[in-house]
C-alpha cells in the first residue's frame, strides 16, 4: 500500500458552509465544470431503478484520474461527509442512495479509460468507470476479449461498479462472474491513500498475477462500495474463441428447465445461459418486435462474418417469428462457443441430448442469436410495455436446491395471486448459470407505478416518449416490497447468495461472527470514519 501525496488543496480550511465549502475544493482538484449541485442532478443521483431516497445528495463530484479521486475522498474525509460512489446507475437495492442530506454523489464515468492493453500479457487494465461496452470495443479489433465480458446491461454498467455488486451473463456459464476474470485492483481507501493488489511486474505498475499471499482483492469484490473505491482495474485475456452456435428449447414447466438448465452447467458446454418463464415470455413479445427490427437483423447479419452466412441466420431469424414458445412453456436459450466447429457442435449436440431426458423441445434460436448479436441493448425494458415500474430481486443457488427454491417462490406468489390481481402487479423469472455450480433464480415485477427521471436518463428517449405516465402507487409498490422480502427469505432458507448486495439483502445475518468481525476490521482499516456509503453491506452508520 502507498501513501497518497498531500496536497494543499484538500486540506484547505473550509467556509461555514459546508456545501459551499466543499464545492470549492473539489472545482480545485477536478475542475468547476465536473462539480454539479443543481437540483435536476442532484435528484438523480439520490434514486435507483427501485426507489428514491428520502434524502437529496449535496454535492456530484466527478474525478478524472487517480489522482483526482484520490484528492477527492481525502478532501471528503477531511470534511466528515459521506460519499456515495456511483458508476451506470442502475442500482435496484438502495447501493449509492445518501443516507445523510450531507452525502458527495461520485460520480465514476469520467475515469472511463482504457489504460492498458497487453496482447503479449494477455491482461487489460481500465478505469473504474469505464463500461464493459467500451472495453469490449477496444479489444475486438485485437481478436481478445475477457473471459466474463459483461452484463447485458454493460452499455452503461461500469466494471468498478460490477465488481463492487456482481455480474452475471456474458462467459458466466464458462468463466464465472466479474470478480473471477479479475486480476489486481487499485483501491481508493477512506482516507484517500491508494491501495494496489497482485504481483505487478518490474515497474510495480503492469500486475499479471491475482495471487500473490492472501487475495486482498477479493475483500473489495461484491462490498457495494463500502470498502473503497475502485479506480483501475486489471482483467486477464483470452482469443475470442472463432466458433459459436445457439440453441434454444421450451419446457413445460419451471422446474424441468432448472433441472436441464443445472446439468447443462455440470457439463460444462454452454458459455451463456437464459432461460424466461411464461410471464416474462408474454411481456417480451408485447415490447417492440426484436425479430423484426431492422437493426436486429442487421446486427444478426453482421455477426456471421460473411454476407451468405450472415443472410442466412438473419433470415433464419426473420422466419422464426415471435410465437415459436406456447404460451405456458419455459424458454431456454443457450450458446456454445469453442476454438473448434467440431467442439462446439460437439457441446450444442450434448445440450440437445441433456434437454431431451427433461421433456425439452428444440425451437428456433432466433433469441439466443439475437443476445449475442445485440449483447449491449439500451436498457428499455426497466418499463414494462404499458409504463409500468419493473424491478427483479435474485438469490444464487445450489444446482441440486434450484427445482425446490423456485417451487416456493412460485408457492407464495400463488398465496399472493388476490394481491397481485388486485394491484395490476405481474411477475416473470430469468434463469441463468453461473459456471459449474450455481443457478440464478430472479423474479422480476411489473406494477402500475410512474416512471421517473433515473429511467428517463438510460432507456431510449423515443421509446419512453410513447408510453404512458403512471401515477405513483404506493400501495401497489408495498405489496411489491413484500414479495421481494419474501423471495429473499426462500432464498436464506436454501442458504443461497446475492449480488448487488447494497442495502436491500440482509447479507450480515447470514455471515458467523468471525466473518463479521473480521468485516468490521476490514472496515474500521480502509474506511475507519465509515464514510463510503454509510450502512451498505450491513455497516452500521
Amino acid at each position: 500500500m502507498t501513501s497518497r501525496q498531500d496536497h494543499a488543496v484538500a486540506t484547505a480550511p473550509l467556509p461555514n458552509s459546508p456545501a459551499a465549502a466543499l464545492k470549492a475544493v473539489f472545482a480545485a482538484i477536478v475542475g468547476a465544470d465536473h462539480v454539479r449541485d443543481d437540483e435536476a442532478s442532484l435528484r438523480l443521483h439520490s434514486e435507483d431503478i427501485y426507489e428514491a431516497a428520502a434524502l437529496t445528495a449535496m454535492l456530484i463530484v466527478a474525478p478524472g484520474s487517480l489522482d483526482e479521486l484520490s484528492d477527492v475522498v481525502a478532501a471528503a474525509h477531511e470534511a466528515r461527509v459521506a460519499i456515495a460512489p456511483r458508476g451506470g446507475g442502475m442500482s435496484y437495492t438502495a447501493s449509492y442512495l445518501p443516507q445523510t442530506d450531507t452525502t458527495v454523489s461520485l460520480d465514476m464515468r469520467r475515469m472511463n479509460r482504457v489504460l492498458a492493453i497487453s496482447a503479449e500479457d494477455m491482461t487489460v487494465t481500465v478505469e473504474g468507470g469505464c463500461t464493459w461496452l467500451a472495453l469490449n470495443e477496444a479489444l475486438k479489433p485485437l481478436g481478445l476479449r475477457t473471459p466474463f465480458w459483461g452484463p447485458m446491461s454493460g452499455i452503461y454498467s461500469t466494471i468498478g461498479g460490477g465488481l463492487s455488486q456482481g455480474n452475471a451473463m456474458f462467459g458466466a456459464g464458462h468463466y464465472g462472474t466479474s470478480t473471477e476474470s479479475m486480476i489486481a485492483l487499485t483501491m481508493v481507501l477512506g482516507d484517500g491513500r491508494v491501495l494496489r493488489t497482485g504481483a505487478r511486474g518490474p515497474d510495480g505498475d503492469t500486475p499479471f498475477y491475482r495471487h500473490y499471499g492472501p487475495d486482498v482483492a477479493g475483500l473489495f469484490c461484491g462490498d457495494s462500495g463500502t470498502l473503497g473505491i475502485k479506480a483501475e482495474v486489471t482483467l486477464r485475456l483470452i482469443r475470442i474463441p472463432p466458433f459459436e452456435d445457439y440453441a434454444s428449447f421450451s419446457f413445460k414447466s419451471g422446474e424441468a428447465l432448472l433441472r436441464a438448465l443445472a446439468e447443462i452447467a455440470r457439463a460444462g458446454i454452454a458459455c451463456e445461459t437464459c432461460g424466461f418463464d411464461p410471464g416474462l415470455t408474454k411481456v417480451r413479445m408485447r415490447r417492440m418486435s426484436l425479430l423484426s427490427d431492422v437493426k436486429t437483423l442487421g446486427a444478426v447479419l453482421g455477426k456471421q462474418g460473411n454476407l451468405g452466412k450472415g443472410l442466412l441466420a438473419a433470415a433464419k431469424v426473420a422466419l422464426g417469428g415471435r410465437n415459436f414458445i406456447a404460451a405456458d412453456d419455459y424458454p431456454l436459450h443457450i450458446v456454445a462457443e469453442g476454438r473448434s466447429k467440431e467442439g462446439v457442435a460437439a457441446d450444442i449436440a450434448a445440450a440437445r441430448a441433456i434437454a431431451k431426458r427433461f421433456d425439452g423441445v428444440e425451437t428456433p434460436n432466433s433469441i439466443a442469436r439475437v443476445i449475442r448479436a445485440m449483447p449491449f441493448p439500451v436498457p428499455n425494458s426497466m418499463l414494462g410495455p404499458d409504463g409500468e415500474s419493473w424491478a427483479p430481486v435474485h438469490g444464487m443457488v445450489s444446482l441440486s436446491n434450484g427445482p425446490a427454491m423456485f417451487a416456493d417462490i412460485q408457492a407464495m406468489f400463488a398465496a399472493m395471486a388476490p394481491e397481485f390481481a388486485a394491484h395490476g402487479i405481474t411477475t416473470g423469472y430469468l434463469f441463468t448459470s453461473l459456471s459449474t455450480n450455481a443457478l440464478t433464480i430472479e423474479p422480476v415485477f411489473f406494477w402500475p407505478h410512474g416512471y421517473r427521471p433515473v429511467h428517463a436518463s438510460l432507456m431510449d428517449a423515443n421509446y419512453i416518449a410513447g408510453l404512458p405516465k403512471l401515477a405513483a402507487n404506493p400501495a401497489a409498490t408495498a405489496v411489491v416490497s413484500a414479495a421481494r422480502a419474501g423471495v429473499k427469505a426462500i432464498t436464506r432458507k436454501y442458504g443461497g447468495a446475492h449480488f448487488q448486495i447494497g442495502r436491500a439483502y440482509d447479507y450480515r445475518a447470514s455471515r458467523d461472527e468471525a466473518t463479521c468481525e473480521l468485516l468490521d476490521t476490514v472496515k474500521a482499516f480502509a474506511d475507519p470514519d465509515r464514510q463510503f456509503n454509510p450502512g451498505g453491506l450491513g455497516f452500521g452508520p
